[in-house]
């Protein structure tokens, strides 16, 4: 698996385990030493790559430990600090990683609970922590913007400079980016007379400001919709969907039998935001083996399809997402014959990205 793959499944895990995750070593166990090693390559069974329960005394304070310390070279390079799974994190928390931060030559500190990990570096002061993160990953809504930085940290490509270079902009922009998105869901009224005073030339009374709470809440969503949708039609190539019926004649690949879920539905075929997204996660995948523009979809009355070359005898991959109990995404053999694996959540199409990259090569051959 490439590293975004191994961050999807890694994910996945999360999901899946998190609600039965009780304890801080549980969750050390589960999540934070699989992304020690699977996602950032180090041995957490050498004691020169990783030092469990890493102890440096602090002034007065003798005998205080962090949880792990990630050496290279002999030092320490990034210190992590672990949190209860089912905990939100908090800068109380990170009382260790200040301490350490100042007695060793760590640059990174990494503020987790399994679920998230908050990166510290030292932007406003030498030596001494930040009180707020560079960069936040979430394994459960994961930006892809930050793939590349957080894959800066691995053993493979570890590249301090560029990290520390770029931290100070990753550390604004992505402030920026959690105070919009606070703003989506509970405005603050600097945000409401931010947009009313531009469209309203009355007076900001607290009639007006309860009138156009609901009025910005609702255009700034649509706006975000507009944006998505926009972009969703250029990735496609065009301003309309392609919603061609797939050709059932002889010609077309057999497949087993559709669900009577499926043939309930209503005849109109209607295109979602859902079959769009997993549509791009699979031509992600496929676009290793071909070039973006062969990847081409087709949606049906009972499935989404994904072509190669626009060419119903060359199935990638089917997507089920009709059904309000389960979703599917059905993938093929070489002899063309369908099989639905059952998914949660579209991460779940990364689990599937060998088998895809299998069918690919498969039609090229």
């Amino acid at each position: 698996m490439d590293f975004a793959e191994s961050l999807a499944a890694l994910a996945l895990k999360v999901r899946n385990q998190k609600d039965g995750i009780q304890t801080e070593e549980a969750t050390k166990n589960a999540f934070v030493m699989p992304f020690i090693s699977s996602i950032l390559g180090y041995d957490v069974f050498d004691p020169l790559e990783v030092v469990p329960e890493f102890t440096a005394d602090v002034g007065v304070k003798r005998g205080e430990k962090v949880d792990y310390a990630i050496m290279r070279g002999g030092e320490v390079q990034i210190l992590i600090e672990c949190k209860k799974s089912i905990e939100p994190l908090r800068i109380e928390h990170a009382s260790q990683l200040f301490r350490y931060f100042t007695v060793t030559n760590a640059r990174i500190a990494v503020l987790t609970n399994g679920e998230v990990y908050q990166f510290y570096t030292d932007l406003d002061a030498p030596n001494r922590m930040d009180e707020k993160p560079f960069l936040v990953l979430d394994l459960l809504d994961i930006d892809e913007t930050l793939i590349p930085e957080v894959r800066k940290l691995t053993k493979d490509v570890f590249d301090l400079n560029s990290i520390i270079s770029s931290a100070e902009e990753l550390k604004y922009i992505g402030q920026i980016k959690r105070t919009i998105a606070a703003q989506f869901t509970e405005p603050q009224d600097e945000w409401i007379r931010f947009f009313t005073t531009r469209v309203y030339e009355g007076a900001f009374t607290q009639k007006v400001r309860e009138q156009f709470t609901s009025l910005v809440t609702k255009a700034t969503k649509q706006f975000l919709n507009d944006q998505v949708n926009a972009r969703l039609k250029t990735a496609l190539g065009g301003s309309n969907f392609d919603s061609t019926i797939a050709d059932e004649s002889a010609d077309a690949i057999s497949s087993k039998p559709v669900a009577q879920e499926d043939l309930d539905r209503d005849t109109e075929i209607e295109t979602t935001l859902e079959e769009l997204e997993g549509y791009q996660i699979v031509k992600a995948i496929a676009c290793s083996d071909v070039k973006p523009q062969q990847v081409t979809h087709r949606d049906a009355k009972s499935y989404f399809a994904i072509l190669l070359d626009n060419n119903n005898r060359k199935p990638i991959a089917r997507l089920h997402f009709n059904s309000k109990k389960q979703k599917y995404i059905g993938l093929f053999d070489s002899d063309k014959n369908e099989t639905r694996h059952p998914i949660d959540s579209l991460d779940e199409i990364y689990l599937h990205a060998a088998a895809i990259r299998g069918t690919v090569k498969l039609h090229q051959g």
